[in-house]
Protein backbone atom coordinates (compact mmCIF):
# COMPACT_ATOMS: atom_id res chain seq x y z
CA UNK A 1 0.00 0.00 0.00
CA UNK A 2 1.38 3.43 -0.93
CA UNK A 3 1.98 6.24 1.54
CA UNK A 4 -0.81 8.26 -0.13
CA UNK A 5 -3.24 5.40 0.48
CA UNK A 6 -2.06 5.18 4.09
CA UNK A 7 -2.75 8.87 4.49
CA UNK A 8 -6.20 8.57 2.95
CA UNK A 9 -7.00 5.57 5.14
CA UNK A 10 -6.00 7.48 8.26
CA UNK A 11 -8.10 10.43 7.11
CA UNK A 12 -11.02 8.06 6.53
CA UNK A 13 -10.68 6.60 10.02
CA UNK A 14 -10.62 10.05 11.59
CA UNK A 15 -13.58 11.12 9.46
CA UNK A 16 -15.88 8.34 10.65
CA UNK A 17 -14.95 8.72 14.32
CA UNK A 18 -17.51 11.53 15.01
CA UNK A 19 -20.23 9.10 13.88
CA UNK A 20 -19.15 6.56 16.55
CA UNK A 21 -17.85 4.20 13.89
CA UNK A 22 -14.66 2.10 14.05
CA UNK A 23 -13.07 0.08 11.23
CA UNK A 24 -13.13 -3.59 12.21
CA UNK A 25 -9.53 -3.95 11.08
CA UNK A 26 -8.48 -1.39 13.74
CA UNK A 27 -10.21 -2.96 16.73
CA UNK A 28 -8.25 -3.65 19.90
CA UNK A 29 -9.73 -6.65 21.68
CA UNK A 30 -8.78 -10.04 23.06
CA UNK A 31 -9.36 -12.78 20.51
CA UNK A 32 -8.07 -15.69 22.58
CA UNK A 33 -9.75 -17.63 25.42
CA UNK A 34 -9.07 -16.35 28.89
CA UNK A 35 -10.09 -13.55 31.18
CA UNK A 36 -8.97 -10.13 32.36
CA UNK A 37 -9.39 -11.27 35.97
CA UNK A 38 -6.44 -12.79 37.81
CA UNK A 39 -6.06 -15.62 40.33
CA UNK A 40 -6.74 -14.47 43.89
CA UNK A 41 -6.70 -16.10 47.33
CA UNK A 42 -8.57 -15.06 50.48
CA UNK A 43 -7.24 -16.95 53.54
CA UNK A 44 -9.98 -17.46 56.11
CA UNK A 45 -7.59 -16.65 58.95
CA UNK A 46 -7.36 -13.15 57.43
CA UNK A 47 -11.04 -12.67 56.57
CA UNK A 48 -12.62 -14.08 59.76
CA UNK A 49 -11.18 -11.44 62.18
CA UNK A 50 -12.26 -8.71 59.76
CA UNK A 51 -15.81 -10.05 59.76
CA UNK A 52 -15.71 -9.96 63.56
CA UNK A 53 -14.47 -6.37 63.46
CA UNK A 54 -17.29 -5.36 61.11
CA UNK A 55 -19.78 -6.62 63.70
CA UNK A 56 -18.46 -4.06 66.19
CA UNK A 57 -18.59 -1.25 63.63
CA UNK A 58 -21.95 -1.65 61.89
CA UNK A 59 -25.25 -3.28 62.82
CA UNK A 60 -27.05 -5.77 60.61
CA UNK A 61 -29.89 -3.29 60.17
CA UNK A 62 -27.53 -0.54 59.04
CA UNK A 63 -25.64 -2.86 56.70
CA UNK A 64 -28.72 -4.77 55.44
CA UNK A 65 -26.31 -7.66 54.77
CA UNK A 66 -23.03 -7.60 56.71
CA UNK A 67 -20.82 -8.92 53.94
CA UNK A 68 -17.20 -8.52 52.96
CA UNK A 69 -17.13 -8.68 49.17
CA UNK A 70 -14.21 -10.52 47.60
CA UNK A 71 -13.18 -8.39 44.62
CA UNK A 72 -10.79 -9.63 42.00
CA UNK A 73 -7.59 -7.50 42.12
CA UNK A 74 -8.02 -6.69 38.43
CA UNK A 75 -11.69 -5.72 38.85
CA UNK A 76 -11.56 -3.37 41.84
CA UNK A 77 -14.65 -1.21 42.08
CA UNK A 78 -16.82 -3.78 40.31
CA UNK A 79 -17.72 -5.92 43.38
CA UNK A 80 -17.06 -9.02 41.23
CA UNK A 81 -14.72 -11.90 42.04
CA UNK A 82 -14.56 -12.68 38.32
CA UNK A 83 -16.05 -11.15 35.20
CA UNK A 84 -19.12 -13.33 35.57
CA UNK A 85 -19.46 -14.00 39.32
CA UNK A 86 -19.85 -12.29 42.69
CA UNK A 87 -18.70 -13.78 46.01
CA UNK A 88 -18.73 -12.47 49.57
CA UNK A 89 -18.41 -13.68 53.15
CA UNK A 90 -21.46 -12.89 55.31
CA UNK A 91 -21.69 -12.97 59.11
CA UNK A 92 -24.88 -12.93 61.14
CA UNK A 93 -24.93 -12.75 64.93
CA UNK A 94 -27.43 -14.30 67.38
CA UNK A 95 -30.80 -12.54 67.29
CA UNK A 96 -30.10 -10.69 64.04
CA UNK A 97 -32.27 -10.67 60.92
CA UNK A 98 -31.21 -9.76 57.39
CA UNK A 99 -34.40 -8.15 55.98
CA UNK A 100 -36.39 -9.72 53.17
CA UNK A 101 -35.84 -8.61 49.61
CA UNK A 102 -35.72 -10.06 46.12
CA UNK A 103 -33.63 -9.40 43.04
CA UNK A 104 -33.07 -10.66 39.52
CA UNK A 105 -29.61 -12.16 40.18
CA UNK A 106 -29.56 -15.81 41.26
CA UNK A 107 -27.85 -16.46 44.60
CA UNK A 108 -26.36 -19.32 46.58
CA UNK A 109 -25.02 -19.81 50.11
CA UNK A 110 -22.35 -22.18 51.32
CA UNK A 111 -22.33 -22.34 55.12
CA UNK A 112 -18.82 -22.04 56.55
CA UNK A 113 -19.26 -22.10 60.33
CA UNK A 114 -21.86 -21.91 63.11
CA UNK A 115 -25.35 -23.30 63.67
CA UNK A 116 -28.71 -21.77 64.47
CA UNK A 117 -29.15 -19.62 61.37
CA UNK A 118 -31.81 -20.00 58.71
CA UNK A 119 -32.63 -18.69 55.29
CA UNK A 120 -36.20 -18.29 54.09
CA UNK A 121 -37.04 -18.45 50.37
CA UNK A 122 -40.57 -17.44 49.34
CA UNK A 123 -41.85 -18.44 52.79
CA UNK A 124 -39.93 -21.75 53.05
CA UNK A 125 -37.73 -21.44 56.13
CA UNK A 126 -34.68 -23.71 56.17
CA UNK A 127 -32.29 -24.21 59.06
CA UNK A 128 -28.66 -24.18 57.91
CA UNK A 129 -25.60 -26.08 59.12
CA UNK A 130 -21.91 -25.96 58.16
CA UNK A 131 -21.32 -27.39 54.69
CA UNK A 132 -24.92 -26.94 53.54
CA UNK A 133 -25.41 -25.55 50.03
CA UNK A 134 -28.51 -23.35 49.74
CA UNK A 135 -30.09 -21.97 46.58
CA UNK A 136 -32.01 -18.70 46.18
CA UNK A 137 -33.47 -18.57 42.65
CA UNK A 138 -33.80 -15.16 41.07
CA UNK A 139 -36.63 -12.87 42.20
CA UNK A 140 -37.67 -15.00 45.15
CA UNK A 141 -38.27 -13.25 48.48
CA UNK A 142 -35.56 -14.18 50.95
CA UNK A 143 -34.43 -13.19 54.43
CA UNK A 144 -31.94 -14.66 56.90
CA UNK A 145 -31.88 -14.87 60.66
CA UNK A 146 -29.86 -16.34 63.51
CA UNK A 147 -31.88 -18.04 66.24
CA UNK A 148 -28.81 -19.70 67.77
CA UNK A 149 -26.20 -18.65 70.29
CA UNK A 150 -23.14 -18.30 68.04
CA UNK A 151 -22.02 -16.34 65.01
CA UNK A 152 -22.78 -17.95 61.66
CA UNK A 153 -20.71 -17.32 58.53
CA UNK A 154 -21.49 -18.32 54.99
CA UNK A 155 -20.20 -17.55 51.51
CA UNK A 156 -22.59 -15.85 49.11
CA UNK A 157 -22.35 -16.41 45.38
CA UNK A 158 -24.37 -14.51 42.76
CA UNK A 159 -24.51 -14.03 39.00
CA UNK A 160 -24.90 -10.25 39.38
CA UNK A 161 -22.69 -9.51 36.40
CA UNK A 162 -25.06 -11.38 34.07
CA UNK A 163 -28.02 -9.20 35.03
CA UNK A 164 -25.81 -6.10 34.83
CA UNK A 165 -24.61 -7.13 31.36
CA UNK A 166 -28.20 -7.29 30.11
CA UNK A 167 -29.31 -4.17 31.98
CA UNK A 168 -31.77 -6.30 33.93
CA UNK A 169 -30.63 -5.87 37.54
CA UNK A 170 -33.77 -5.19 39.60
CA UNK A 171 -34.17 -5.29 43.38
CA UNK A 172 -37.20 -4.83 45.61
CA UNK A 173 -37.45 -4.68 49.41
CA UNK A 174 -40.31 -6.42 51.19
CA UNK A 175 -42.58 -4.24 53.33
CA UNK A 176 -41.57 -6.12 56.51
CA UNK A 177 -38.23 -7.55 57.67
CA UNK A 178 -39.52 -11.13 57.48
CA UNK A 179 -41.53 -12.58 54.60
CA UNK A 180 -44.48 -14.67 55.93
CA UNK A 181 -43.32 -18.23 56.66
CA UNK A 182 -45.55 -20.93 55.18
CA UNK A 183 -43.32 -23.92 55.94
CA UNK A 184 -40.35 -24.62 58.23
CA UNK A 185 -37.89 -27.31 57.19
CA UNK A 186 -35.45 -28.86 59.67
CA UNK A 187 -34.75 -31.68 57.19
CA UNK A 188 -35.05 -31.84 53.41
CA UNK A 189 -38.65 -32.41 52.31
CA UNK A 190 -40.86 -31.83 49.28
CA UNK A 191 -40.93 -28.09 49.97
CA UNK A 192 -37.18 -27.57 50.30
CA UNK A 193 -35.54 -30.35 48.23
CA UNK A 194 -34.70 -28.01 45.33
CA UNK A 195 -33.40 -25.28 47.65
CA UNK A 196 -31.06 -26.90 50.20
CA UNK A 197 -28.45 -29.64 49.82
CA UNK A 198 -27.31 -30.83 53.26
CA UNK A 199 -23.62 -31.33 53.89
CA UNK A 200 -23.77 -34.85 55.29
CA UNK A 201 -25.85 -36.36 52.50
CA UNK A 202 -23.65 -34.66 49.86
CA UNK A 203 -20.49 -35.92 51.58
CA UNK A 204 -21.93 -39.44 51.83
CA UNK A 205 -22.59 -39.47 48.08
CA UNK A 206 -19.04 -38.30 47.47
CA UNK A 207 -17.62 -41.09 49.62
CA UNK A 208 -19.65 -43.69 47.73
CA UNK A 209 -17.90 -43.01 44.42
CA UNK A 210 -15.73 -46.08 43.58
CA UNK A 211 -11.96 -45.59 43.46
CA UNK A 212 -12.08 -46.72 39.83
CA UNK A 213 -14.01 -43.53 39.00
CA UNK A 214 -11.49 -41.11 40.47
CA UNK A 215 -10.82 -38.27 38.03
CA UNK A 216 -7.11 -37.60 37.33
CA UNK A 217 -7.65 -33.85 37.73
CA UNK A 218 -10.46 -33.40 40.24
CA UNK A 219 -10.26 -36.52 42.39
CA UNK A 220 -13.82 -37.46 43.33
CA UNK A 221 -16.24 -34.80 42.16
CA UNK A 222 -20.02 -34.36 42.22
CA UNK A 223 -22.14 -31.76 40.46
CA UNK A 224 -25.17 -30.58 42.43
CA UNK A 225 -28.43 -31.08 40.52
CA UNK A 226 -32.04 -30.23 41.24
CA UNK A 227 -33.71 -33.56 42.14
CA UNK A 228 -36.92 -32.44 40.45
CA UNK A 229 -35.39 -31.48 37.10
CA UNK A 230 -32.00 -33.20 36.98
CA UNK A 231 -30.50 -29.87 35.93
CA UNK A 232 -28.27 -27.34 37.71
CA UNK A 233 -30.11 -25.72 40.63
CA UNK A 234 -29.48 -22.28 39.07
CA UNK A 235 -29.74 -21.38 35.39
CA UNK A 236 -26.36 -19.62 35.19
CA UNK A 237 -24.30 -21.20 37.98
CA UNK A 238 -23.06 -24.77 38.41
CA UNK A 239 -21.96 -25.97 41.86
CA UNK A 240 -19.71 -28.88 42.82
CA UNK A 241 -18.32 -30.82 45.76
CA UNK A 242 -15.05 -32.69 45.32
CA UNK A 243 -12.72 -34.74 47.46
CA UNK A 244 -8.97 -34.98 47.02
CA UNK A 245 -7.69 -38.17 48.67
CA UNK A 246 -4.46 -38.27 50.67
CA UNK A 247 -1.29 -37.93 48.62
CA UNK A 248 -3.27 -36.80 45.58
CA UNK A 249 -1.22 -35.46 42.67
CA UNK A 250 -3.57 -34.17 40.04
CA UNK A 251 -3.14 -33.79 36.32
CA UNK A 252 -2.93 -30.28 34.83
CA UNK A 253 -6.22 -28.90 33.56
CA UNK A 254 -7.93 -25.81 32.21
CA UNK A 255 -11.45 -24.81 31.20
CA UNK A 256 -13.25 -21.69 30.03
CA UNK A 257 -15.29 -21.33 33.23
CA UNK A 258 -14.47 -18.97 36.10
CA UNK A 259 -14.39 -21.02 39.30
CA UNK A 260 -14.70 -19.96 42.95
CA UNK A 261 -13.45 -22.56 45.44
CA UNK A 262 -14.08 -22.81 49.19
CA UNK A 263 -12.14 -25.46 51.11
CA UNK A 264 -14.72 -27.19 53.31
CA UNK A 265 -12.31 -29.60 55.00
CA UNK A 266 -8.58 -30.26 55.01
CA UNK A 267 -6.01 -28.47 52.89
CA UNK A 268 -4.35 -28.67 49.50
CA UNK A 269 -1.87 -26.98 47.22
CA UNK A 270 -3.01 -25.40 43.97
CA UNK A 271 -0.41 -24.94 41.27
CA UNK A 272 -1.98 -22.28 39.06
CA UNK A 273 0.00 -21.09 36.07
CA UNK A 274 3.40 -20.11 37.44
CA UNK A 275 2.10 -19.53 40.99
CA UNK A 276 1.53 -21.89 43.91
CA UNK A 277 -1.14 -21.40 46.59
CA UNK A 278 -1.62 -23.28 49.84
CA UNK A 279 -5.34 -23.50 50.57
CA UNK A 280 -6.37 -24.19 54.15
CA UNK A 281 -9.83 -24.92 55.59
CA UNK A 282 -12.43 -22.25 54.64
CA UNK A 283 -10.00 -20.40 52.33
CA UNK A 284 -11.50 -19.01 49.12
CA UNK A 285 -9.73 -19.07 45.75
CA UNK A 286 -10.82 -17.84 42.33
CA UNK A 287 -9.46 -19.54 39.20
CA UNK A 288 -9.90 -17.43 36.04
CA UNK A 289 -10.99 -18.81 32.71
CA UNK A 290 -8.44 -20.87 30.75
CA UNK A 291 -5.77 -20.75 33.48
CA UNK A 292 -3.89 -24.04 33.85
CA UNK A 293 -3.98 -25.58 37.31
CA UNK A 294 -3.45 -28.79 39.24
CA UNK A 295 -4.23 -30.00 42.77
CA UNK A 296 -1.79 -31.56 45.22
CA UNK A 297 -2.89 -32.75 48.65
CA UNK A 298 -0.90 -34.55 51.31
CA UNK A 299 -3.63 -35.02 53.93
CA UNK A 300 -6.74 -34.81 51.73
CA UNK A 301 -9.34 -32.09 51.22
CA UNK A 302 -13.01 -31.53 50.44
CA UNK A 303 -13.73 -28.49 48.28
CA UNK A 304 -17.01 -26.75 47.43
CA UNK A 305 -16.95 -24.72 44.25
CA UNK A 306 -19.26 -22.81 41.95
CA UNK A 307 -18.70 -21.53 38.44
CA UNK A 308 -20.38 -20.03 35.38
CA UNK A 309 -20.28 -23.42 33.60
CA UNK A 310 -24.07 -23.71 33.52
CA UNK A 311 -24.45 -20.49 31.52
CA UNK A 312 -21.50 -21.31 29.27
CA UNK A 313 -22.84 -24.76 28.47
CA UNK A 314 -26.31 -23.40 27.75
CA UNK A 315 -24.76 -20.94 25.30
CA UNK A 316 -22.35 -23.45 23.78
CA UNK A 317 -19.16 -21.68 24.96
CA UNK A 318 -17.73 -24.10 27.51
CA UNK A 319 -14.51 -25.96 26.74
CA UNK A 320 -12.07 -27.99 28.85
CA UNK A 321 -8.66 -29.59 28.37
CA UNK A 322 -6.86 -32.31 30.31
CA UNK A 323 -3.20 -31.48 29.73
CA UNK A 324 -0.29 -33.91 29.70
CA UNK A 325 2.36 -32.85 32.21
Amino acid sequence: MTSSNNSELQEFKEGIDPFNLLPLWERQMKLMPGSHCVPAHWPYQTVRPLLEKSVALISKKEADRRVLVMENPSLRGSSFISQSLYAGQQIIMPGEVAPSHRHTPNALRFVVEGEGAYTSVDGIKMMMRPGDFVVTPNFTWHDHGNEGSQAVVWMDGLDTSFTSLFGAHFRENYSEDIYPVTHTSHHVDQHSESLIYPWQSSLDRLLQIPNSQMDPVHGFKLRYVDPKTGKDPLTTIAAFLQMLPKYFKGQTYRSTEHTVMNVAQGSCTLELGTQTYFLDTHDVMVVPSWETYRFLSKDGAVIFSFSDRSAQQALGFWREEYLID
